[in-house]
This record gives C-alpha cells, structure tokens and sequence, in this order.
C-alpha cells in the first residue's frame, strides 16, 4: 500500500507540474516549393504524441505547450521541424528529398553516419515500433524486423533469455551469439544455466534485466565490415541499443501501465478414455471407462498469467544540461502455478554542455532488480508435466491434488503424496509447492563520456563504463521428492556469481571537406577487464544431515563448496577512415589490433590485426536516371576478424579435490601454438528507392568463412602419460546467405496512411572441414536416447541423426519376428554411411516477417506476421506420450483397434498392427530410446506475432495533459499454420546444444492486454 501511495504522488505532483505549463494554439499551411499544398504531412509536437495532419487544403490546427518545437514530415519530403517561440501561426514550405535517404543512424562506437553512405548492411528498428507490442524483452519484439537476424525464446517464461544468431551459426563451440553495445559501449550478456534432456531450467541472461522503455532505437549491424571496430567481441554481429535522452527546451513527464493476460496457445493432444491395468503407471488398457483423470482437470493444472508492467519517466532540460529519468517496475504470473516474475530498473542519464559548448559531460547509470521465482522447467526430471500429462486415467487425480503430500509417521514429517516410484514421475503439486527455487539479480550499468571539440572538424571523445552482475540462487527440494534426484532427507543447491567488466576507451575524430572530398576518420584505443567469482555446491542424493535443513552447515561431510574464479584482458587499438567523393562514390578502410590475455604464452604472441575495406556507388548521383527512381546504390565490402580463445584454453592448472584430499591433475596437454579463429566476411549489396520514396528495396548477399576454431582431442595412445587430451585449431565453416527488405506506402492521404515491410533472410552453412588428422571425427552438440546432432566435415550446423525404422529394399517397415513389434536400425549414425540415421536439418530453410502500421484519424494498427520454412524439430514429449498410451493418437487407434502399417514380419507383409505393439515402450515406437523418427516433424509455422490498436486522444481541452493514448496489443495471437502437435520457435535450450528440441517443455502462451500511456 505504501508503494502504492508513493506512486500516486508522484503522479499528482508531475500532474500539477505538467498543469502549470502554458498552452498555444497554433495553426498554418502546409505547401510545396511550387505552392501547391500538401494534404496528409504529420505534424507533431516533437518529444510527444500529440499531433494532427494536414488537411486537403494543407492547413493544420494544434494545441501545443510554449516553447515547444513542431516536427512536419512527409514521404518524399526532408523532415523540417520549426519552434513555436510564442507564434501562433506558422507556414512552412517543405522540400522535396529526392533520395528518401537523409536518415542518420548510430554505428559502430556511437558514431553518427548518413545511412547512404554505409558499406555495408545495418537495419535500425526505432523504440517506439519495438514496444507496440509491449513486450517484457526487447529482443524478442525484435523477431521479424530485421534481414538476417534468428531469435528464439526460452521456454522459461518472463526474464528467460534468449538466442539470437546473426547469418548462421559459425563457431564449433563457442558462442554465435552477437556483442551487445549500450550507447556505444559493449555489455555483457551472460547466459546462466540452461536445461538439459534430463532436466533444469533456464537462468536468464542479461537483455532480460534492460527497461525496453528506456530504449530509443536499436541499429543492427550484420557484417564484419560494420562491427570489425569492435574486434573478437563484434566477431558475431552487433546489436546497438541506443538509450533515450533529455532534450532541450521542454519538461516532460510520461506515465507508461501495461496489463497483460498469458494463457496456453497449443495444447498437448490427450487421451482420456484409456485407464491403466493393474495399477501400472502406463495407460495401456483397451477397455473405456472408469476413468476418473479429465482433460479439463489437465488444463485446470494451469493457470491464467499476467504480467503488470508500469513505469514512469521524466525528461528536459535547456540549452546547457538536459536529463533523463525513469523508474520501471515489472511484475509477472506464470502459468505453472508459483512461478514469479519480477523486476524494478532505475535510469538516470544527463549531458551538460561547457566552455561555449566545446566540451560536453554525459553520464548514464541504469539499474536493475531481478527476483525469480520457480522457473519453468523442461526435461524428463523434477517436472510437473511429465506428471500430468502422463497421470493414470482411471485413479483420482483430485486426491493426489488436494493431498499431494501426506504426513508419514515413521519419519514425523510430510512426504510426497505419488502414486508410483518412477525416476520421471512426480506428483505436480508436490513439486510446485514443496521444492521451491529462487534467483536474486542485481545489475549496475555506469558510465561517463567526456567529448571536446578542439575545432569544428577534429574533436576527442573518452568514455569509461563498470558493469556489475550480483547472481544468487538457490534450490530446496523437500524430504520425500524424487529420490532419483533428491536424497531422502532432501537437497539444497546454491549458486552465487559475480560478473564484473570495466571499459574504457578513447577516441579522436575527424571530419573535413575539401571541395567535393569529404574526409572522415578516426583513431582509437581500447581497455577491457572482465572477472568473475563464484561459489556453489549441490549435495545431489548425498543424505543431508538432518531432513530439510537448507544451508551450507547441513551438507555431508562429502559435499564440498567449489570456489571459481577468472579475469581477462583485452587491449586495442583501431582506426578508420571514410572517403567520400562529390555524393557519388564512398569508401571506408578501417583496422583493428587486439592484445589478449587469452593468448599471453603462446608461440605467436597476444597480438593479432585484422582489416576492412568497403565501398559505396551512389548511381542515382552518378548517372541521370528515369525520373521514379529516386535513389539506387550498390555497395561490397571485404573484412575478416579474429576471435579469441576461450579464457584458460593454454593453461593445464591443477585443482583441489576437495573432501578426498590431494589435488586434481589436469590432463590437458599446455596449448602454446594456438591461433585465434578468424572469420573472414565478403559482402554485396543493392539499394534503391521508387517513387519519391514510397518503395524501398534493400538485398545483401554474404558469404562468411570461419577458419582456425578451437577443439579439445584425445591424443594418441602412443602420446597418452600424464597428458590425456590436448587443444587444436581446425576447421571451416562456411554461411553463404541472402536479405532481403522490401518496404512500401501503398495508401498516404489525409485520412489513412499504410506504411508495409517485409523481411526475407536466407542462409546456408556447410562445414567444409572439421579434423584433417581424423576425418570421421564428430562434435557432439546435444544427444540422448534417439536424437543425436553433431557437427562433421561435409555437414551442416543443425544435422539431425536418431533410430528410424528399419526398413527393406521395398520400403517396408520390418517387424520383429517373435514379438511382432517394429524394429529400429542398431545404430543412430554411421561414420562410414552419413545417409543412415539422418533425419534432417534443425535450421529453418528461410524466414520471413510481414510488419504492417496502419493510420487511419487517430487510431495506429501494428500488425506482424512471421512465419519459418523448412527445417524439423524433434519432440521426447510425444514419443513418451505414446510410449505411456496417453497420447490421443494411441486412443484413436484402440477405438478402431489397429495402426494401419506397411510392414514385413520375416516374409509375411503385414497391414495392422495393434496400438501397444506399436506404441508402447520397450519394442514400440514410442517411450525412451525409441525411434525417433515418427517424432520429427517440419518446422514450418505461420503466426500472428504481434498486434496493437492504439488510440491517441485529443487532448486540446485538457490543459495539464499534452498526450493520451489508449492500446490493445498481443503477442503470438495465432498460429496460422503448423505441421508439428507444438510450437516449433518455443525453446527447451537457448545455448548450442539440444536444439529445436521439445521434451516436455512448458506449452507456448498468448500474451494480450492493454497499455495506457500519459504524457505531461
């Protein structure tokens, strides 16, 4: 209550404050150079929503404060904007932009660029399209509005992370995942945990803790060519996020509440007709009735999540300092039941201007809180699903809800109320309630620049940044749970990591024109620390000393508390320089050297280079070209950066081994003439814009090769001694792709604008080579019982091998001949025959997202649609459904009392086959260690990503508020087609192995709801 009350004084006071500030009307005409007016030009109170558009005449009215400033903008017109300063009528005559392309956009190192003069391929998404959808992470709302960039989400619910992969996977085993950069300035993004076949939950990473709120733009920049400025750590692409800020002149105050609804988007299709036989935990019976398990008693297990985010920010400033604050508070429901979500960020960030504006101070801290509560959790082990979708049809699933535990009086203690003990079972209840799991963040992103101007073309720039990550967590898992993973007196894990990096860096730039010559460039340097401590212990199914005591003092004797610790350092410098030649030909040669003390003991030293080069052709300058082309440029660049070794990849230290005494040997052979992988990039580019602008087209072609990659072998047994394995570096991955962006005005009049793009990318990875010393080598990225994926020379990232059946020359299923049941083949790979076992690619063939807004008076509608092409994905939830007779196509086939089969039982073919034969566990199908192959399904899938229907009010009578807008907005809506029983894009891991892989992962959600957003 208190919060609360705080809360709505501060609204009532930022009321009174926007209350007092003086309102104008202003009113004029909109017209051409030759006269002529413009009907439909947006005019609107910069920094605000408040706005109106011309009329057929070209006149506008609008109510708007003192010392505002008008912003008028029109397709084919360069945006004018205009300050008030007191008048009240304004005429403004708007030019046109011939090329549609004056637009600046932020690059690499914050730099501000013209974006027609880039050499390479970069695509900005502005905050305010990012958040129509109001999403609690913005990377997800990022997904199909951008060429080229793959995002998938966790499973795990609000503050899950994410993968986000930028032209293909190109790394054997380290991270594709792209450099994040706040401002110009790189963060981390460290992904925790992630759960495995048999079991765990996702712990998040880094993007979940930013305020989408505070983010002005977000520039995506694809290529080397684009992020080569910021060395090993833009090896992956770069996504800069570019923070909002005060402004001059003007005070606002802006109060943001959003109100979301989650429920189940795709259901798991059941059976519940079908009971078990003799109290046997599979519902393998072939007579209906008796039973007492419904599906709405399933569903009933799940509950309607919310998430209330609301937040406030306050912005101005004047000619000297201007300021930014907000406070964001983010509160989530899930819909397992316990599961919570919640998150408070602070962000202050200012600019004060001196000595007649040459130098200029900025600071920024952002603050985040993260309290997370039970996570949703994937896998075979200590999940509630595998409980309630496999829970025996015929027994009373209301006891085991209402009395899931029981008090024992031969241990004085509750214990958990389960019908079978079964190392996958658990009774749901038990496990939300009795086995809690808690996860505390904290994060602090400071830093300050400092920016002189010595003239108008050269000035200095240095920047320093600390980013801390504070993470604990821990587990209780109560006396009585699973004792597959649990001891009998219970478990207790504890994690607690600290994160740190500081940056800093300088930077002098130069900007001058000598007749039709511009010159740009810059020269730089760079310091990056990263640490890390940590500590932990698990005391697994080793007996705590007393029942239910969770603290580190409980442990066993055998149970150690592990410390941990790391630090790197990277050193820099880097330079750049643009060329640019009467607006018609551009280009940019730009270098890096890294020092990393990753490398520190190696033949080669800690030092390696790496280069750029990039160039532009402006034809619609160069040559006189029909009238509705308005803009057309190609564009090439060549560029290659190194990435360095894993931290401790030279080194074979040795540890303590803990409660046994003495010390563990490393068996890894010292590393010393290693050498940093190195990607090298080659892009093409074409752009053009028809039609005074109203149609843009925008293809990449890129071809990227990665070469010098990091693997951990077995030596030789003629090698082996103290030494058992050693690091290489082999290898080459190749991604050869295409992006596409189409975008168009199809209608822009006075009453409705539709403003269409779309988004096609398309990319292909192929391992030309892996171990030249052992060509059937294989690298594993994820297996268990049927599904294997591994990388081989010759494949592809995502390859898909597992059991299939087992079939003769004529393609019939071959039966066994005792039991009658299908055979699978004996292996789920064969080195010497790559065809057997394969089952496909996991990695969509191509994807594509349809971004619509629609204006139309003062309502706004956003409209995305995404769909993926190809690839499969792999479901465990299904073969054990079958494998359990719970699935609904097991039923179906016992109503009709066969499946239909092309088979073969030794020379007898074979046209039915009875539904346990087939499906059930241990000679079916279906169950663990099955074949997998019935199970692949096409990842191909269709939806309805995003929807919003906003509403601006006028607000011209209501003097205290200057906006007010009204929304309803969703998340994944609706699929519109699938061919898998799930949702394909939902995550069980986000990290490189167990890809594209359901295994009892929480059902995909809807998220709808409404957004009220005040401004002062």
């Amino acid at each position: 209550m208190k919060k609360k009350r705080l809360y709505l004084i501060l609204v009532l006071l930022f009321a009174s404050f926007a209350s007092a500030i003086a309102q104008t009307k202003v009113s004029g005409t909109v017209t051409e150079a030759s006269g002529s007016s413009i009907p439909g030009v947006s005019i609107v109170e910069k920094g605000t929503t408040n706005g109106t558009t011309s009329d057929i005449d070209g006149k506008y009215t609008l109510n708007v404060r003192s010392g505002a400033v008008l912003q008028f903008s029109f397709v084919g017109m360069l945006t004018l904007e205009e300050a008030v300063n007191g008048r009240s009528t304004i005429d403004v005559v708007m030019e046109s932009d011939a090329i549609g392309l004056d637009e600046v956009v932020v690059t690499a190192l914050g730099i501000q660029r013209d974006k027609k003069t880039l050499t390479y391929a970069s695509q900005q998404v502005n905050g305010e399209e990012l958040m129509k959808a109001r999403g609690t992470n913005f990377m997800e709302n990022l997904s199909g509005k951008t060429a080229g960039l793959e995002i998938e989400k966790s499973s795990s619910g609000a503050g899950g992370s994410t993968r986000v992969i930028l032209r293909g996977f190109k790394s054997l085993g380290g991270s594709s995942e792209p450099l994040y950069v706040i401002d110009g300035i790189p963060v981390m993004n460290i992904k925790r945990g992630q759960p495995g076949m048999w079991g765990g939950a996702d712990n998040g990473d880094g993007l979940s803790q930013l305020n989408p709120d505070d983010i002005e733009s977000i520039n995506v920049l694809k290529g080397l060519n684009a992020s080569i400025l910021y060395g090993s750590q833009g090896a992956n692409g770069v996504v800069l996020v570019t923070t909002k800020k005060g402004m001059a002149g003007k005070t606002l105050v802006s109060i943001n509440s959003t109100t979301t609804f989650e429920s189940v988007l795709v259901w798991p299709e059941l059976q519940f007709d079908y009971g078990a036989v003799n109290g046997a935990k599979e519902s393998w019976s072939t007579t209906k009735g008796g039973t007492k398990y419904s599906e709405q008693m399933m569903k009933d297990f799940f509950e309607t999540g919310n998430n209330l985010v609301n937040g406030v920010t306050v912005s101005g400033g004047n000619n000297i300092t201007t300021a930014y604050f907000s406070y964001n508070n983010t509160s989530a429901k899930g819909i397992i039941p316990n599961n919570k979500y919640g998150k408070n960020n602070v962000s202050f960030k200012q600019s004060t201007k001196l000595f007649n504006e040459k130098l200029t101070l900025g600071s920024n801290v952002m603050l985040a809180s993260e309290l997370i509560e039970n996570r949703n959790v994937a896998g075979y082990y200590l999940n509630p699903l595998t409980g309630l979708y496999n829970f025996p049809r015929e027994r009373d699933w209301m006891d085991y809800k209402n009395n899931y535990k029981i008090f024992s009086e031969t241990r004085n203690m509750y214990l958990q109320n389960v019908y079978v003990v079964d190392h996958h079972l658990s009774n749901p209840y038990w496990l939300v309630n009795m086995e809690p799991k808690e996860e505390k963040i904290q994060r602090m992103i400071a830093n300050a620049t400092a920016d002189y101007s010595f003239t108008e073309h050269l000035n200095l720039a240095v920047r320093g940044t600390y980013d801390y990550v504070d993470y604990k967590m821990t587990e209780k898992h109560a006396a009585g749970s699973n004792a597959t993973n649990v001891s009998q007196n219970g478990q207790y894990i504890f994690g607690d990591r600290t994160d740190t990096k500081a940056y800093a860096d300088a930077l002098l730039k130069y900007d001058n024109t000598f007749g039709k010559l511009n010159v740009t460039g810059f020269v730089g340097g760079s310091y990056t620390n990263n640490k890390w401590t940590g500590k932990g212990a698990n005391n697994g199914t080793n007996n705590l000393l007393y029942p239910n005591e969770f603290s580190t003092q409980n442990y066993p004797t055998n149970v150690v508390v592990s410390e941990y610790g790391g630090e790197t350092i990277l050193q820099s410098v880097y330079g750049s320089v643009s060329l640019g030649y009467n607006d018609m030909f551009y280009l940019d040669v730009s270098g890096r050297n890294d020092w990393s003390s990753t490398l520190i003991g190696t033949d080669d030293g800690a030092s390696y280079f790496y280069p750029s080069v990039g160039g532009v052709v402006l034809l619609s300058n160069v040559f006189t070209l029909p009238e509705f082309i308005s803009f057309l440029k190609i564009r090439g660049s060549v560029a290659q950066a190194a990435k360095e070794v894993p931290w401790s990849s030279i080194l074979s230290d040795n540890s303590i081994s803990g409660a046994l005494g003495g010390i563990n040997k490393s068996t890894r052979q010292p590393w010393t003439d290693l050498k940093p992988e190195l990607i090298k990039s080659n892009e093409l580019g074409l752009e053009f814009k028809l039609l005074k602008g109203r149609v843009g087209f925008d293809f990449t072609y890129y071809n990227n090769n990665s070469t010098n990659q990091f693997l951990n072998v077995e030596l030789p047994a003629e090698e082996k001694g103290r030494y058992q394995t050693k690091n290489i570096n082999v290898g080459e991955i190749v991604n050869k792709g295409v992006e596409l962006t189409v975008d168009f005005i199809p209608v822009q009049n006075n009453t409705i604008t539709w403003k269409t793009a779309f988004n096609f990318h398309k990319n292909t990875n192929e391992i030309i080579s892996l171990d030249p010393e052992n060509p059937n080598r294989v690298i594993g990225m994820g297996s268990s019982e049927g599904y294997n994926t591994f990388l081989r020379a010759g494949g592809s990232y995502g390859d898909l091998y597992g059991y299939k059946f087992r079939r003769n020359d004529a393609g019939q299923i071959m039966l066994d001949e005792t039991s009658g049941r299908p055979l699978k083949t004996p292996t789920q790979y064969d080195v010497n025959d790559w065809t057997v076992g394969y089952l496909g690619n996991l990695e969509p063939d191509w994807n594509l997202g349809w971004n619509n807004s629609v204006q139309v008076d003062r309502f706004n509608i956003g409209l995305l649609i995404s769909g993926k092409f190809g690839g499969e994905v792999v479901s465990q939830t299904e073969s054990m459904l079958d494998g359990w007779g719970v699935s609904k196509r097991s039923g179906e086939a016992r109503d009709i009392g066969y499946v239909a089969i092309n088979g073969i039982k030794g020379t007898t073919p074979v046209t039915q086959i009875s539904a346990f034969d087939y499906y059930a566990e241990g000679g079916g199908i279906g169950g663990r260690n099955g074949i997998i192959e019935p199970y692949v399904y096409d990842r191909t899938n269709i939806r309805v990503s995003q929807l919003s229907v906003a509403y601006d009010f006028d607000v011209k009578k209501l003097n205290h508020i200057s906006g007010l807008t009204f929304s309803l907005v969703g998340q994944n809506l609706f699929l519109l087609y699938k061919k898998a029983p799930y949702d394909p894009e939902l995550a069980m891991s986000t990290n490189n192995s167990s890809q594209s892989l359901d295994n009892f992962n929480t059902p995909a959600t809807r998220t709808y709801g409404f957004n009220i957003k005040i401004t002062f």
